[in-house]
């Protein structure tokens, strides 16, 4: 009896371990499959765990530079654009026989002083720093030294948008570097330095700026400082053509409104500058004078004097939307005035 015993308590114990037997293996094998992934980092050598880390490390770089242009693009899209002058008054609506997307536009031929093509062209707008080319004038017609120092003050910083300069402040430079960065590249602190300079200082240069626009018979143009970042300097098309017709006789404006590019030295460092109107490097145009302009209120804009098919057009574009749109508002009454030279009859 206990030998029977003995031998079902046998029989039973096998069975019991066969059970596990059978899912011995997969656990070993999974087991194994753990303890490699375990030990695998440790034998990686210094070097390789410093390039992984490296890896990981620029992976997490560069995934924070994309949150965090992730937040930025969030943000900027939570704050529109201000709508321009023009938009408000619905100026941007107006449809016209060339397709010109600028609110307002007026081309004229000047040297006979007919209106080949207008659009809105007695409306008054901010006219951004097409204020320069009256900054411009004023300093060229003044007979200046150009060689003079002008130091960059803390008055020439922009408070009114917080526009960025890389002109920092104590920078050293002749009038003439600060007219050309002014009238080429937009330099708001080389327009208002200019200003601010002249004799009698910032109240007398701005007083002459209006009183030269009104000898002009620029009946709808208001200045009020020198660079154009207040929306209250104002002006229409008909009065900008006026100055760019008197501006395009002046040779000093002349040459530096067009230089595509000027370096300048200061201190240490050599900055260049460029010209913010990248037709003046088109072999297709010919220009003579020009000057960009942008602040929201007065969306993109844009003057130039031109020869065209052989006449010297005076072009003006005034609030136009998009970097490049007023660039091809002036493609498109070049290639206009190019298909029918002859037989060009004003439009608008």
């Amino acid at each position: 009896m206990n030998k029977t015993l003995r031998l079902l308590a046998l029989a039973f114990l096998s069975a019991s371990l066969l059970v596990p037997a059978a899912h011995a293996k997969p656990v070993k094998r999974e087991a194994a499959k753990v303890a490699k992934v375990t030990k695998e980092p440790r034998k990686v050598s210094v070097a390789k765990r410093k390039t992984a880390g490296t890896s990981v490390a620029r992976r997490t770089k560069a995934g924070a530079v994309v949150a965090s242009r992730q937040r930025r693009s969030v943000v900027m899209a939570a704050v529109p654009e201000r709508p321009s002058y023009g938009q408000l008054a619905g100026l941007r609506d107006h449809q016209d026989a060339l397709d010109i997307k600028s609110s307002v536009a007026l081309v004229i031929d000047q040297d006979t002083q007919e209106v080949l093509f207008s659009k809105n062209e007695q409306a008054v707008l901010p006219i951004a720093s097409l204020t320069k080319l009256m900054t411009g004038l004023i300093i060229s017609e003044a007979k200046l030294p150009m060689n003079e120092t002008i130091v960059i003050s803390q008055e020439d910083v922009d408070t009114e948008k917080g526009s960025r300069s890389r002109l920092r402040v104590g920078a050293e430079l002749t009038r003439g570097e600060l007219m050309h960065l002014a009238l080429m590249s937009s330099e708001n602190r080389a327009a208002h330095a200019l200003g601010r300079t002249y004799p009698g200082g910032l109240p007398t240069f701005v007083a002459l700026m209006n009183a030269r626009a009104k000898s002009l018979g620029m009946t709808d143009t208001r200045y009020v400082e020198p660079t154009g970042l207040s929306s209250k300097n104002q002006s229409s098309a008909q009065d900008l053509a006026t100055l760019v017709n008197v501006a395009s006789g002046n040779p000093t404006l002349r040459e530096l409104s067009t230089s595509p590019h000027h370096e300048v030295e200061i201190g240490n460092r050599t900055l260049q500058f460029n010209n913010t109107n990248r037709l003046v490097s088109n072999p297709s145009w010919q220009i003579g004078l020009q000057k960009t302009g942008y602040i929201s209120e007065a969306g993109r804009c844009l003057v130039m004097q031109a020869t065209v098919a052989g006449r010297k057009l005076i072009m003006v574009f005034l609030d136009s939307t998009g970097k490049l749109t007023r660039l091809a508002d002036a493609e498109r009454v070049r290639r206009w005035v190019e298909s029918t030279p002859a037989a060009l009859k004003p439009v608008g």
